[in-house]
């Protein structure tokens, strides 16, 4: 499988928010996270890391 997990960076610390992303969209000061499972999730945020080889997405708020 090709998805991965998503956490936002608050405080120093990594928070998990979505599971299975298979899909992101960055719009405007957003990113929209889609699941393989069809869930949606919009965060004002913004990107700083996505690693494909370990399955990772992290973002920060703004």
């Amino acid at each position: 499988m090709c998805e991965s997990n998503a956490y936002v960076l608050k405080n120093g610390r990594e928070e998990l928010v979505m599971e299975s992303v298979g899909a992101l969209t960055l719009q405007d000061d957003s990113v929209v996270l889609k699941s393989i499972f069809g869930e949606e999730k919009i965060l004002t945020a913004r990107l700083l890391e996505i690693n494909l080889t370990a399955h990772r997405i992290v973002l920060e708020s703004v």
